[in-house]
């Protein structure tokens, strides 16, 4: 009995594991980065988490860097629940920018509940736009969603930077960038004298949303069995290219949003290169959550309070900041072999002993 439940829990027990131990030996070899370097591992730890954590200004800043991980990690998520792998990210949070730039800045005069609503919308829609061209392509033309959504990125950045150039640069800026947002179309601000604003709350709720979908919802029955087998699927009643479609402009949308979140709730204008890799981390992020909406919240927080010490860290410890990239680069290596190494495992027959287990009666 012991032995046939410890064999139904081994993929729940999998799944929460290994996620844990691929951060603990990013963490590992991160130090071991630092001894290479000179600085003393436990003395940068202390002062990254200590900074991100434990101090008022440097848990806002925490929460602030979270919010757009989050976003965008609950975007690669879906995507990944519908079966796609979504790469685009960092190309939908430069549209959400503009959509939500475009509506914050042109629409005028109107109240904030109205203006905010509108402009965090303007933002989802093209984030979901660019997202939408990657699952058209692939159900219309069969083109691999992995490289339309890493060549629409390229495309993503540099309309954004021509713009930023040109037809929206603010007259009289020493540097690329455009003028404010309306008052009316900013995300207010939740913790007095810090940077974090009403995006995480935003971020969060989605999270739930989300988590009721996938849990009760046909909707979320319909992207989990096109999903796992979309032939399958098929033969259910499911429309398949629909789904996929769906996904990828949401997932988008949701990525979207995080490009909104840096415009109107932290920057306030658009700049040539706002996105900072939030969209290459959200992989990473959604990855480690291992389709879990709640998991996606927890792993953000966490990426968010590497990006929050990261500078206090160099201060304190003299380690450069370059080495919470890699510690998030080892992440996903990590999280990779240990998927890899999952597969291996149901790829093998079972065992003579567990079979007999499995057959046994209880």
């Amino acid at each position: 009995m012991l032995r046939r439940l410890s064999v139904q829990w081994q993929p729940l027990l999998l799944a929460t594991v290994s996620p844990l131990l691929a951060v603990l030996a990013a963490l590992l070899v991160g130090a071991l980065l630092m001894g290479i370097a000179g600085a003393n591992p436990v003395q940068a730890y202390a002062a990254l988490f200590q900074e991100s954590l434990l101090t008022y200004f440097g848990f806002g800043n925490t929460l602030t860097k979270m919010t757009p991980l989050l976003l965008a990690g609950l975007g690669v998520l879906v995507a990944l629940r519908a079966g796609l792998f979504n790469l685009g990210g960092e190309g939908q949070i430069y549209l959400g920018g503009l959509g939500s730039l475009l509506v914050g800045l042109y629409l005028q005069g109107m109240p904030g509940w109205i203006h905010l609503p509108l402009t965090l919308l303007g933002g989802f829609a093209l984030g979901g736009l660019w997202g939408a061209i990657a699952g058209y392509l692939k159900v219309a033309r069969g083109l691999n969603e992995v490289l339309t959504t890493l060549l629409l990125n390229y495309v993503a950045q540099n309309l954004v930077g021509y713009l930023v150039n040109g037809p929206l640069i603010e007259p009289g800026a020493p540097s690329p960038y455009s003028p404010l947002v309306a008052e009316t179309a900013r995300l207010p601000k939740f913790l007095p004298q810090s940077q974090a604003h009403m995006g995480i709350f935003l971020g969060l709720a989605l999270a739930l949303l989300l988590l009721t979908i996938f849990s009760v919802t046909t909707l979320g029955y319909q992207v989990d069995a096109v999903g796992q087998n979309p032939i399958a699927a098929r033969y259910a009643g499911i429309p398949v290219k629909r789904t996929l479609v769906g996904a990828m402009a949401v997932s988008g949308g949701l990525a979207g949003l995080a490009g909104s979140a840096e415009v109107i709730g932290l920057k306030y204008r658009l700049f040539e290169n706002f996105a900072g890799g939030y969209g290459f981390d959200a992989i990473a992020i959604a990855l480690l959550s291992r389709g879990s909406p709640l998991a996606v919240v927890l792993t953000a927080f966490f990426f968010g309070a590497l990006r929050s010490g990261a500078n206090v860290m160099q201060r304190s410890a003299g380690v450069p900041v370059t080495i919470v990239s890699a510690i998030q680069g080892l992440t996903l290596l990590f999280i990779a072999i240990s998927l890899a190494l999952e597969f291996k495992a149901r790829a093998a027959p079972p065992s003579k002993s567990t079979q007999s287990t499995a057959a046994a009666p209880p």
